[in-house]
């Protein structure tokens, strides 16, 4: 008999019952109650760890009880039962502490494995506090970091939505540390026993995306010589980030909405359906309401991904966490070289402060480990110029301090706008290194962005061969 105890809060009594004998049947303790005032009253006879509402009823509905035992003393997870179109009022309440939700009619695999979650998140919750009071008090877990006003609230919302099962779309420009962010989602869940498994969508043929997410089978098409598991089956039980998750196909998407909404997917070339129970975290550089309108993104996946939007700034607006992260760069990459540093040098940190940032905290990672191997002294010195930020935007910046024989801002004289700014100096550069985009002297180091990046810009600026390649 699991020692968990559940309250079930549900107006309509056939409902009412039929959870209460699901639920019992999985060997929990039940307990049941016809309307919120009601539910308060069994709260405090029969103390549950779990509580099972509906959100709409009469009296007192769901968002006023969820409201009431966040007062409570004791340590309660709520889980909302909506009806469908009522999704923007779950993830209200869910900001208000609600641990998850779930749609009626209610899918009792989706059910138990929301419980199951619950109950294990409360064993942990002492575990979890520890890490979440790093996030408050010290503005650092791994590599995020940042006790700026605008990252104290990513931090929030992400203590909000961690110990859940919904999903969150991570959103921001490329190098603000989606990943990462993701990662911490992870870390302070109930999941974090078990490895994390990411995929960048856009790194992926569109040939090979559907196989590398979901698995193949033998002889499912020409090279499948072996059967694959998927990402979905490797990240069972656990969390899947899903980046640039705007670059799926449309037929990758449908199959992506069922895991979403069933549990279930096919692998490419099987009949077998298999059934997994994954925390699913998206991001993307894209305006995906955008992508929707345009017709290359479905309305009905971007709002089962949409559950917890968190939006990432940039660096650029989060001046006062420069520094701090400058120094936390400086002393990872000083053990990693072996060097006596300890400080930064008032002239590299005003250029630091100056400097637009591009590329986000990948660009200031790149430049302070630069520093670092050039750097002679205890102090981190910048010896060379980096560019000072405009009012024409990020890439006008980058651009004038990057193509020193090519296209240059000035040039410009903002009558170009900001994409065709970025396609000719991704041109130059790309005429710089002969079209070599990976390794140490290639374009993606000199643009600070990811090999991946890199190409899906160039393919998404039009940028064709024979306009950086001298030999065409």
């Amino acid at each position: 008999m699991n020692t968990e105890k559940i309250l079930i809060v549900e107006d309509e009594e056939n409902e009412r019952t039929g959870l209460a004998e699901l639920i019992s049947a999985w060997g929990y303790r039940t307990e049941i109650a016809g309307d919120g005032v009601e539910g308060l009253e069994k709260i405090e006879s029969f103390t549950p760890g779990i509580v099972v509402t509906d959100l709409k009823m009469p009296r007192m509905d769901g968002m006023e009880l969820l409201e009431h035992i966040s007062e409570h003393p004791a340590e309660i997870a709520v889980i909302l039962l909506t009806a469908q179109g009522s999704i923007d009022a779950a993830v209200a309440a869910m900001k208000l502490g609600a641990y998850d939700f779930i749609e009626k009619p209610v899918n009792p695999t989706r059910l138990r494995n929301i419980l199951q979650n619950a109950a294990r998140q409360r064993g942990t919750d002492r575990e979890l506090e520890v890490t979440r009071r790093m996030l408050r008090d010290t503005g650092q877990l791994g590599l995020l970091v940042g006790s700026s006003k605008k990252m104290q609230e990513v931090f929030h919302l992400v203590e909000l939505v961690a110990p859940s099962t919904a999903s969150v779309l991570i959103t921001g420009e490329s190098g603000t540390g989606k990943e990462l962010l993701a990662r911490t989602i992870h870390e302070l869940s109930p999941r974090k026993s078990k490895p994390f498994v990411a995929i960048n969508c856009a790194a992926i043929p569109e040939t090979l995306i559907e196989s590398e997410i979901f698995g193949h089978e033998k002889g499912a098409f020409t090279g499948a010589s072996d059967r694959r598991i998927g990402r979905f089956e490797l990240a069972n039980g656990s969390s899947i980030f899903l980046d640039e998750v705007s670059e799926l196909p449309l037929d990758t998407q449908t199959k992506l909405l069922r895991v979403l909404q069933e549990g279930e997917f096919e692998p490419v070339g099987s009949s077998k359906t298999i059934k997994v129970d994954v925390r699913v975290i998206t991001a993307s550089n894209r305006d995906l309401q955008q992508d929707v309108a345009s017709g290359r993104f479905r309305a009905d996946l971007f709002y089962r991904l949409n559950v917890f939007p968190i939006d990432v700034p940039p660096l650029r607006a989060r001046q006062d966490d420069i520094r701090e992260l400058a120094e936390f760069f400086m002393q990872r990459f000083a053990r990693k070289l072996g060097k006596p540093l300890k400080r930064i040098h008032p002239d590299a940190l005003a250029k630091l402060n100056a400097h637009s940032w591009p590329g986000n905290i990948r660009d200031l990672q790149n430049t302070i480990e630069r520093a670092a191997i050039t750097s002679t002294g205890d102090a981190l010195m910048i010896d060379w110029p980096l560019a000072v930020a405009t009012n024409h935007g990020c890439f006008h910046a980058v651009a004038a301090a990057k193509a020193p024989e090519g296209f240059t801002a000035e040039k410009s004289n903002g009558s170009l706008s900001l994409e065709e700014i970025e396609r000719q100096h991704f041109i130059t550069v790309l005429k710089q290194t002969r079209g070599v985009i990976e390794g140490p002297n290639g374009a993606a180091r000199l643009l600070n962005l990811k090999p991946s990046t890199t190409r899906f810009r160039i393919k998404k600026l039009g940028i064709k061969k024979q306009q950086y390649d001298a030999g065409s």
